[in-house]
């Protein structure tokens, strides 16, 4: 793979594809001479030219790069996220591509962007983009950016596939936004797997003040609340709190049944010490997702005492695809590498299908679209783009500091069809 560098920022080349020229060799003597002449051309040699490889004179040469630009976080709060999904879109893109890295003889560039998490930033990247003749847009880690993004497709008529960003507001957002990874209420109707009759009862969201608590709490009050018949009191933290003492006592005076944590980035394990030191694990149901394997040590004693619900980790799934993703990112996938790797796969599609100037085939050849995934069979749902897909239940023993050594059990497989989220109006 070749990487490209511009003063505005790092591109990608995933794949170049290759033109040899085959160099003629000269023939000292012919093979063979006549007798009759031989006086004649002893001192003359006759340059032969000699194809080592005729293949190589058919090659047609390759089609114009089909630039895909990738706006992500590489800095700031999901900094790790867009690291797994740029991994994973470099795997995908081999997987989907027979190891070519292109389609119908076009490589496919990456022109990654670094957002950052800002809205603002990302949006600036989409105008560069857009300008420069980019039809296809991916990546995004953060729901407040995607929302976003979401509508700067629609009005520049760009086909935009959103990366981890796990807000429902992209599903059904419009007809050229897609998503390559899982949503927000499939977590939380995971979540409800694990727990017993909540109805008259009171849930707490304990959430981070953004768009991706906003989606939970939003998630939490349909799923657990109007469904389930809980109370749901949420509880918003702001992103810049770096002292939870204050907020775990509001758990605690909620007095819950079941609290639902979501949280993302470099505060996860200062939020889960103060929940473990005021005893808030011991006392309460406590349930989350389980987030990037780096911070699996950060539960600590807490670990086993969780119930965890997951999108996706390298050993919840069993077939050929996954396994391509685990050793594609060397033996270890986390919780985002499917998301960058499946949006690959939708990117080959899109393309492979329509041709990288046509949005509207593009869109058309990703609805409805059935294909296996490293998680499982996977399903573009048509009507508002929702990604049906499986989701996992399970449980964590054997505590370590060291991730690796941590023992995470798969307790159920819940398929698509369970999780799948109401169809957006």
């Amino acid at each position: 793979m070749a990487i490209r560098a511009s003063r505005r920022h790092a591109r990608w080349l995933v794949a170049l594809a290759t033109l040899a020229l085959v160099l003629a060799a000269c023939a000292d003597d012919a093979d063979e001479v006549d007798d009759t002449a031989a006086d004649d051309t002893e001192e003359a040699d006759d340059e032969v030219e000699v194809d080592d490889d005729p293949d190589e004179d058919d090659a047609e040469p390759a089609g114009d790069p089909v630039r895909i630009g990738v706006i992500t976080s590489t800095s700031g709060l999901l900094a790790s996220y867009g690291e797994d999904y740029l991994e994973g879109l470099e795997v995908g893109l081999d997987y989907a591509t027979d190891g070519t890295g292109a389609v119908d003889g076009h490589p496919i560039e990456f022109d990654i962007v670094d957002d950052a998490g800002e809205p603002d930033q990302a949006i600036s990247a989409g105008v560069d983009l857009v300008g420069e003749g980019v039809n296809i847009l991916a990546g995004t880690t953060s729901s407040g950016v995607a929302v976003q993004m979401a509508s700067f497709a629609e009005e520049n008529q760009v086909l935009y596939i959103s990366g981890p960003a796990a807000t429902d507001a992209i599903t059904g957002a419009n007809d050229y936004t897609f998503r390559s990874g899982r949503q927000t209420w499939q977590d939380v109707v995971a979540a409800s797997a694990l727990v017993d009759d909540l109805d008259g009862q009171t849930v707490v969201a304990l959430v981070q003040d953004s768009e991706f608590g906003a989606a939970n709490v939003a998630a939490v009050s349909a799923v657990l609340g109007e469904e389930m018949g809980a109370e749901v009191t949420p509880i918003e933290v702001p992103l810049s709190a770096t002292e939870f003492t204050p907020f775990a006592q509001q758990v605690r005076d909620a007095d819950p049944e079941l609290v639902f944590v979501a949280w993302a980035g470099d505060t996860t394990g200062a939020m889960w010490e103060t929940m473990e030191a005021q005893d808030i694990l011991d006392d309460f149901t406590v349930t989350t997702g389980l987030a990037e394997q780096a911070t699996w040590p950060l539960y600590g004693p807490a670990g086993p005492e969780i119930q965890f619900l997951n999108h996706y980790y390298g050993d919840a799934p069993d077939n050929e695809v996954n396994d391509v993703l685990v050793e594609g990112v060397g033996g270890t996938a986390d919780i985002f590498h499917a998301d960058g790797f499946v949006a690959a796969q939708m990117i080959v599609r899109a393309i492979g299908e329509a041709g990288p100037d046509d949005v509207d085939g593009m869109i058309s050849a990703l609805e409805g679209w059935t294909f296996d995934a490293p998680k499982g069979t996977q399903t573009i749902r048509a009507s508002d783009h929702a990604m049906l897909q499986p989701m996992f239940l399970a449980s964590m023993e054997n505590m370590d500091d060291d991730p690796e050594n941590i023992e995470v059990t798969l307790l159920d497989t819940l398929e698509p069809e369970a999780t799948a989220p109401p169809e957006a109006e």
